[in-house]
C-alpha cells in the first residue's frame, strides 16, 4: 500500500500520518498505538481484531482486560505467559477450582499484577464461565451474541478515539454483570472485543484491517 505522502510527518526515525497511521520499517501501515515495541507491533499484526472462538483465550482476554484496569495493554501483554502459567493458562474450569491458598500464592508471584481483589475476581469469573458453558454450550457460543450488527466501512483516528464504548459493549456488560461476573465494565469489555474480533478497529489503511477481516 503506498504511503499518503501528502500528510506525513517525519519524527526522528518514524514517519506518522494524520490520519493516525505510522509506517514501519518494514514499510508497512499501522495503528499508531501498536509503535512502542516489536511485540506490540507483533500482537497489533496477529492478535488484535482477528476473530477468536476458543473459549479459553476468550475468558483469558476477559480476566486481563480486567487486570489492565488502571495500566496499559502493553504492561499486561509483557506479563501474559506468566499469567498463563500462574492460571493454568486460563482453563476456566481448573481455575474454578482455586482455594484461598491459590489467592495467597498468586499474591507472592511478583510475574504478575498482584491486585487480591482482580485475582479473586478471576477465580469468581471462571466459576461463571463454567456456568455460561453449561447453559449455552460454549462461552463462545455466548460472547458472540453481542457482535455488532453493522460498522462503518472507514474507521478513523478521530472516529476510534470517540469509542471507548458501544451499544453492544454496555449489553454485554450489563448481561455478565447481572451473572455474577466482575471487573467487567462497558469500556473494559469494548476493549475485549476490540481485540477479540467482534469488531474491527483497525483504521483504514492499516495493513492489518483487510486480514482481521478475512478471517
Amino acid at each position: 500500500m503506498s504511503a499518503p505522502q501528502c500528510c506525513a510527518l517525519r519524527e526522528g526515525g518514524t514517519i506518522y500520518f494524520m490520519d493516525g497511521l505510522f509506517l514501519g520499517e518494514d514499510n508497512q501501515l499501522r495503528c499508531w498505538w501498536c509503535q512502542a515495541t516489536p511485540d506490540y507491533q507483533l500482537y497489533h499484526d496477529t492478535e488484535w481484531g482477528f476473530p477468536v472462538h476458543a473459549d479459553y483465550r476468550l475468558f483469558e482476554k476477559l480476566c486481563l482486560e480486567g487486570f489492565q484496569a488502571g495500566l496499559s495493554w502493553l504492561t499486561i501483554l509483557n506479563k501474559r505467559e506468566a499469567f498463563r502459567r500462574a492460571f493454568r493458562q486460563f482453563d476456566y474450569e481448573k481455575v474454578a477450582r482455586f482455594t484461598g491458598k491459590d489467592v495467597e500464592r498468586l499474591l507472592q508471584d511478583a510475574a504478575i499484577v498482584r491486585h487480591r481483589g482482580k485475582i479473586e475476581a478471576t477465580i469468581n469469573n471462571a466459576i461463571r464461565a463454567c456456568e455460561l458453558a453449561s447453559e449455552f454450550g460454549s462461552v463462545n457460543e455466548y460472547i458472540w451474541r453481542f457482535q455488532p450488527d453493522g460498522r462503518p466501512e472507514d474507521v478513523t483516528k478521530e472516529w476510534l478515539s470517540q469509542q471507548s464504548t458501544s451499544t453492544e459493549s454496555k449489553a454485554l456488560s450489563k448481561d455478565l454483570k447481572k451473572r455474577g461476573w466482575r471487573f467487567v465494565g462497558p469500556t473494559t469489555v469494548y476493549a475485549f472485543m476490540q481485540a477479540m474480533g467482534l469488531v474491527n478497529d483497525h483504521l483504514t489503511g492499516c495493513h492489518a484491517r483487510g486480514k482481521a477481516a478475512a478471517k
